[in-house]
């Protein structure tokens, strides 16, 4: 992170000279709460990952403030795609199997794909998409076209798409109106064939509910990259469930996330001497 701030023209000063803070940690809200108390000064602070739940009760519109949104794109959607074709074509199931067993899955080739979520994770995973040739459906807050999806709908219809589709990806962030919006209703308007893969946040899902789903076979499986609780619990019932594949929250490892997240800082820094528009910019009303 130092050398992507001096790649971006910037110099590394103590905090209280300096005019934007670039932080590292996000589990740390009471420390970066404590450093922004001593530094009155700070006019943007960078936040590493697209979630910032963890901030939201600091941000106020005295600073600029910009998180990862979008940084990790590509990797996040690769996993999503990797768990949702191993889902669909039961790896899991072959996977767990001590002997030759039937044959099981579904292709993705022409399935019906509602993604929740319309930013750079599925604008991602729309460019992936686009070869096995599936009716996409986008579900987002600011209803706009999107390359690559046939559909986009407010985000207060999203339960509306969920009947009919072959595949269901969380791509969204955790605020109030997310968390636990897959709940046992939800997941009983969903095709029993259907898979649900989930690379955003364990609370945007209720986790006993998904048991129960994954039990009594009312949704095909689920591909999971996060959980609620996280991590998740040895004993837990979900590790247990052939119709589920867990990931253990690696969207994108450090060695992806690392030069990715240094070409936003040095591009930040560019645009903070500039006095430019910032990337990932943090919508205080929005919650992201």
């Amino acid at each position: 992170m130092a050398d992507a701030i001096r790649a971006g023209g910037g110099e590394l000063v103590e905090l209280g000279d300096a005019q934007a803070l670039v932080w590292s940690d996000a589990a740390s809200a009471n420390e970066l709460e404590q450093a922004l108390g001593d530094a009155d000064q700070i006019r943007w602070v960078q936040l590493p990952f697209a979630g910032i739940e963890n901030f939201v009760h600091l941000i106020e519109p005295d600073r600029s403030w910009t998180c990862g949104k979008g940084v990790y794109a590509e990797p996040c959607a690769e996993l999503a795609l990797t768990l949702a074709l191993a889902g669909m074509r039961g790896l899991g199931t072959y996977a767990r199997a001590k002997s030759w067993s039937e044959s099981r899955g579904q292709s993705l080739f022409g399935a019906r794909v509602t993604i929740l979520g319309g930013g750079g994770i599925a604008e991602a995973l729309l460019r992936l998409l686009k070869p096995f040739d599936c009716h996409v459906t986008v579900v987002r807050n600011r209803v706009q076209e999107m390359e690559g999806a046939d559909v986009v709908v407010e985000a207060d219809r999203y339960a509306d798409c969920l009947p009919g589709a072959d595949l269901v990806v969380l791509a969204l962030p955790l605020t109030p109106d997310t968390e636990g919006m897959i709940s046992h209703g939800e997941l009983e308007m969903m095709e029993p064939h259907a898979w649900l893969v989930n690379l955003a946040r364990g609370g945007h899902i209720v986790t006993d509910d998904l048991v129960w789903a994954l039990s009594n076979d009312v949704i095909g499986g689920a591909g999971l990259d996060v959980t609620s609780p996280e991590p998740l619990p040895d004993g837990h019932p979900l590790w247990t469930l052939a119709n589920c594949i867990i990931t253990p929250h690696t969207g994108n490892t450090p060695e992806m996330a690392e030069p990715l997240l240094a070409a936003r800082i040095s591009q930040n820094v560019r645009l903070f001497a500039k006095d430019e528009e910032l990337l990932g910019p943090v919508h205080v009303d929005l919650g992201y």
